[in-house]
């Protein structure tokens, strides 16, 4: 069965659409408690026992993980991270690896097959601003997810997201200075998060559906709920995964525009908010786990009064 198969079919069954973070930290506020931290000698160790506790409590809330990829890096802990996917698989959940790859030509080859060969992740992100010949590469996993950037949730998103583009195709140097003098009005102007989904949509057209969703998926953050109702009606056929809920701000009424009238169309994504959720909830640091539970029963239960599921 193919990704989003998977994942519809996970929905219907758990009546959920929360994705739990999992974004393990070893310092700071939001952190691993200091007793699983003492109890083992290594970020590995510390991360994969962190990450197993987490899934145990919660897999039956859920259908998907998303691991981001950074944080085991900086921790030397991709073995951790290999293990976490392995565990997660066991507890038939779905796994999105965040790692954002993309380059041109082998590279992008390479990127693909480590996020779905080497670590096995069911679906993983992508940064498709240097075009679609290194998106074919991804692509070509067709039973595996992708979820492309297009409007992200931090707030300089805008600094390069929402600026025009001029279409240029078959236009010359020449007749663009004219253009720009004269202010053209045959010169479609689009934001450039908008120019990417419509990209998206176009790259998606000959993919196998299963209920009307294909496996290449948008990201889209709560943050900005105007600009996710408007992607919402340009990828159709595109699963969204709506960050920025819950530490970032952004509430069940803002995810509501990624999904459609049976519920289905999007999942939302809480890492801080989830894992960490002891630290704010009055749970004792070894309770962290039951804290993660109860936020996503908390999650659920505000998101479904907003989406028919």
């Amino acid at each position: 069965m193919s990704f989003i198969s998977n994942l519809i079919t996970v929905i219907k069954e758990k009546k959920s659409v929360v994705c739990m973070g999992l974004d393990p930290q070893l310092e700071g506020v939001n952190r691993i408690p200091e007793c699983l931290i003492e109890q083992y000698n290594n970020p590995n160790d510390i991360i994969l026992n962190f990450n197993k506790e987490l899934i145990e409590k919660t897999y039956d809330l859920i259908p998907i993980i998303k691991p981001q990829i950074a944080f085991y890096e900086k921790y030397d802990a991709l073995n951790a991270l290999k293990e976490t996917i392995k565990f997660a698989h066991k507890k038939d959940l779905l796994v999105l690896l965040d790692s954002k790859r993309n380059d041109i030509g082998a590279t992008s080859e390479a990127y693909a097959f480590s996020n779905y060969e080497v670590f096995n992740a069911d679906a993983c992100t992508i940064n498709a601003y240097l075009g679609y010949d290194c998106i074919k590469p991804f692509l070509q996993y067709e039973n595996k997810g992708k979820f492309i950037l297009v409007k992200t949730s931090n707030p300089s998103s805008k600094d390069f997201q929402d600026l025009f583009s001029l279409n240029l195709e078959n236009i010359s140097n020449e007749e663009y200075e004219i253009a720009i003098d004269k202010l053209n009005p045959d010169l479609k102007l689009k934001r450039n998060y908008i120019q990417m989904a419509e990209l998206i949509q176009k790259w998606g057209v000959n993919l196998e559906r299963y209920n009307d969703y294909h496996n290449l998926g948008i990201v889209a953050g709560a943050t900005f709920p105007e600009e996710l109702k408007i992607l919402r009606k340009i990828v159709k056929n595109s699963f969204i995964l709506i960050p920025g809920f819950g530490a970032q701000g952004a509430t069940a009424k803002d995810v509501k525009y990624g999904f459609n009238q049976e519920g289905l169309g999007a999942i939302v994504n809480s890492s801080r908010g989830i894992t960490y959720a002891y630290v704010n909830n009055k749970f004792k640091p070894e309770k962290f786990a039951d804290a993660a539970k109860n936020e996503i029963k908390r999650m659920n239960l505000e998101i479904k009064k907003e989406i028919n599921l």
